[in-house]
C-alpha cells in the first residue's frame, strides 16, 4: 500500500460489521468487545482483590491448573506478566515459542493447539503475528483462549491494564464502570496508530466509558478512516493541539517491522510527534503519560518524559499482573463451571 492510498477496513483491522459466533468459550478473551460493562467491573474488582490477597491462599486459586503460553512473537511485558500472574494463582505454566518447538518445522497453529490440549492444557494464552489467529485457535480447541496480541488487530488485556492505570489517576477508587465513568476525559493516542493493536483495543474500550479518544499522527500512520472504528474518536494532526486538550496521552512506537514499504522520514516524525519535556510542560503540565512498550527512547518519547513525574509507564506494567490474574481466574473458573459453550 502506498503512503497516499486509502486503506480498507480490512487493512485497518476494524471489527467486522456482522455479528460473530465467537467466543465459543465463556472464559475466552479474544477482543475487548467480548466484555460487557459488568464484565469490566468484575475484572477490575477481582484484580484489586487478588492483588491484595495474601500470597498463600491466593496460590490455591488455580492450584495445579495447566496453562500454555503460546508465543509466535517476541514479548517481555505481556509474556512475563501472564506467567507471573498464573504462578501467583498457583497454576502450572508451559511456554511454547515459535523458535523452540515444532512450529519452527512448519506445524500449523491448529495442530499445535490440539497438541497442547491433548497434553492437558486447560487454557491457552496466544500471541501471534496474524490478525484473527486467536479465533482460529479457539474454534479448533474449544479451550479458553486469551488473546495476548494478534497481528495489528487486538490486545485486550493491554487495554484493560491501561484502563486500570487511567482510573487510578483520574478516577481513584473506581472499579464499577458505567457509560459516564470517563465523561469529560480526553485521552490522546499518538504515533503509529495504523499498525497498533493497542490503539485499536483502547479505541474500542475507552469511548464506551464516556472518554473522548483523540488520535494524533502523520497521515501515513493515521489514515482518516480511523475515526470509523466507532463513536467518540476524532483526529488531531497537531501534537501541541492534542496535548492541550488531553488529560492523558498514550505514546506509541513506530512499528518498523510492520511498515511494509511505507516511507517515513524519522527526523521529520520526531520534529512533529516526539513527546518532549518542553512540550509536556507547555501544553499538558498535569497530563498522565502512558506507553505500552517497548519504548524507543529518543524517537517517540524522550528519556526525561519516560522517567519523569507524569509517567505511569512502569505503573502500567505493574497493573498488568493484577489484570491478568483476574483474566486467568475468569478463564479457568468458566472452564470449571461448564466447559464452555459450543
Amino acid at each position: 500500500m502506498s503512503p497516499t492510498a486509502t486503506p480498507t477496513r480490512r487493512q485497518l483491522h476494524l471489527p467486522p460489521v456482522a455479528a460473530s459466533p465467537f467466543p465459543y468459550h465463556r472464559g475466552s478473551l479474544l477482543s475487548i468487545q467480548d466484555l460487557t460493562l459488568e464484565d469490566l467491573s468484575h475484572l477490575l474488582a477481582r484484580a484489586t482483590a487478588l492483588e491484595n490477597q495474601d500470597p498463600l491462599p491466593r496460590a490455591r486459586t488455580l492450584a495445579h491448573r495447566r496453562i500454555a503460553l503460546l508465543f509466535y512473537e517476541s514479548s517481555t511485558r505481556t509474556r512475563t506478566s501472564f506467567e507471573l500472574a498464573a504462578k501467583s494463582l498457583g497454576a502450572d505454566t508451559a511456554l511454547v515459542s515459535n523458535l523452540s518447538s515444532s512450529i519452527e518445522k512448519g506445524e500449523s497453529l491448529k495442530d499445535t493447539g490440539l497438541t497442547l490440549r491433548a497434553l492437558g492444557a486447560e487454557a491457552i494464552i496466544l500471541r501471534h503475528n496474524s490478525s484473527g489467529a486467536p479465533w482460529l485457535l479457539e474454534a479448533a480447541t474449544r479451550l479458553p483462549v486469551l488473546n495476548a496480541g494478534d497481528g495489528m488487530h487486538a490486545h485486550p488485556t493491554q487495554a484493560l491494564l491501561d484502563l486500570r492505570t487511567i482510573l487510578a489517576h483520574l478516577r481513584p477508587g473506581t472499579e464499577t464502570v458505567t457509560p459516564e465513568t470517563l465523561a469529560g476525559v480526553t485521552i490522546a493516542i499518538v504515533g503509529d496508530i495504523l499498525h497498533s493493536r493497542v490503539a485499536r483495543s483502547n479505541m474500542l474500550l475507552l469511548p464506551r466509558l464516556g472518554a473522548r479518544v483523540l488520535l494524533c499522527g502523520p497521515t501515513q500512520l493515521l489514515p482518516e478512516l480511523a475515526v470509523a472504528a466507532g463513536p467518540g474518536i476524532s483526529i488531531e494532526r497537531n501534537l501541541e493541539a492534542a496535548l492541550r486538550q488531553s488529560q492523558a496521552v498514550m505514546m506509541l512506537r513506530i512499528q518498523a517491522e510492520r511498515l511494509a514499504g511505507l516511507q517515513l522520514e524519522l527526523e521529520e516524525y520526531k520534529a512533529g510527534y516526539q513527546l518532549t519535556g518542553q512540550l509536556l510542560a507547555a501544553y499538558a503540565p498535569t497530563a498522565l503519560v502512558l506507553h505500552p512498550g517497548p519504548i524507543i527512547r529518543g524517537l517517540e518519547i524522550t528519556a526525561g518524559v519516560a522517567d519523569g513525574p507524569q509517567s505511569a509507564i512502569l505503573e502500567q506494567v505493574r497493573h498488568g499482573v493484577a489484570i491478568r490474574m483476574a483474566v486467568l481466574e475468569r478463564a479457568l473458573t468458566a472452564a470449571a463451571e461448564n466447559g464452555g459453550r459450543a
